[in-house]
C-alpha cells in the first residue's frame, strides 16, 4: 500500500529560506535554532501501561502505544511531522501500524500554522515548544531508548525534520525524510544518521531542485545519508517507510 496525503500540502516546502532566523519570546525551548530541552530520563520509567491510540495535552497530538509495550522496558521513540494542511492523524496512517508490528512508540504532533514555523514563517518557536512539551509528556509517562529517538516527516514535515533532526542530534539518533523540498536554517548539534526517500516523478516537489540537492548539501556536510529514489510521485512507499524504520528498531 501506499499512502499519497498530497492534497495536504502546499508550495512553501519548495522555497528556499534565505531570511535569518528570529527568535520568539516565552518559548520553552530554543526557538531560534530550533532546539528541543526534553530528554529522555536516565533511569527507564515504570509510569503508565495503557496501548493504543492516545491524546496528548498539546492540542491536535497524538501517542501511538504499540500492543507489545512494557512498563520499565524501554522501546524506541519515532516523531512523526505531517505535510503541509495535515495533521497528527495522517502521521499515523503513515506510521501506526509500523509501530504496531515492529514495536515503537509514536508522538504525531500538529503545526500550529497550517504548516511547521520554520517553513512558513522563517522562523522556529510556537512549533518547537508545542513538541518539547509533548517529549516531556511522553519521557514522564513511558519508558523510551534514549539510543532509539528519531524524528521523521513527509514532505514540508520532512523538511522540519531535517532541520530539528540537525538541531537536536544529542535526541534524535535517527532523521527519515520523504520527500523532502530543502535544508532550512538550523544550529548543528551532532551527526544523526539521515535516511531520504524521494520518488522520480514527484511534480510537487521535483527531485532534481529538492531531495538530490538535499542530499548533496548534507552529505557535503559530512552528514551520513542513505538516499531512496523510487519510480513514483510526492508519495511515502509502505515498503521504503517498513525498511527506513526497521533501522531505527535494529539500532544498538
Amino acid at each position: 500500500m501506499t499512502i499519497r496525503p498530497s492534497r495536504f500540502l502546499s508550495g512553501a516546502a519548495a522555497i528556499l529560506l534565505l531570511g535569518a532566523c528570529i527568535p520568539s519570546a516565552g518559548t520553552a525551548a530554543d526557538a531560534c535554532g530550533g532546539e528541543l530541552s526534553a530528554r529522555v530520563p536516565a533511569a527507564p520509567v515504570a509510569g503508565r501501561g495503557e496501548t493504543g491510540l492516545r491524546l496528548l495535552k498539546q492540542q491536535g497530538a497524538l501517542l501511538y502505544v504499540p500492543s507489545g509495550y512494557r512498563p520499565g522496558r524501554a522501546m524506541p521513540l519515532l516523531v512523526m511531522l505531517h505535510g503541509a494542511g495535515g495533521d497528527a492523524r495522517h502521521s499515523m496512517l503513515l506510521a501506526g501500524d509500523h509501530a504496531e508490528r515492529l514495536g515503537f512508540l509514536v508522538i504525531a504532533p500538529k503545526s500550529r500554522a497550517a504548516t511547521w514555523d520554520v517553513v512558513s514563517g522563517r522562523r522556529y518557536g510556537p512549533d518547537v515548544s508545542a513538541l518539547d512539551s509533548a517529549l516531556r509528556e511522553v519521557f514522564e509517562a513511558y519508558s523510551v531508548d534514549p539510543a532509539r529517538v528519531a524524528v521523521a516527516g513527509f514532505s514540508d514535515g520532512a523538511t522540519y525534520a531535517l532541520a530539528l533532526g540537525r538541531a537536536n542530534g544529542k535526541l534524535f539518533s535517527h532523521v527519515f525524510a520523504f520527500a523532502p523540498g530543502f535544508l532550512a536554517p538550523a544550529r548543528k548539534q551532532g551527526k544523526p544518521r539521515i535516511f531520504i526517500s524521494h520518488g522520480k516523478s514527484d511534480r510537487v516537489l521535483p527531485i532534481d531542485d529538492t531531495g538530490r540537492r538535499v542530499v548533496h548539501d548534507l552529505t557535503e556536510a559530512g552528514y551520513r545519508v542513505t538516499y531512496e529514489e523510487f519510480p513514483g510521485g510526492h508519495e511515502v512507499p509502505r515498503r521504503l517507510a517498513q525498511r527506513f524504520f526497521e533501522r531505527l528498531v535494529a539500532a544498538p
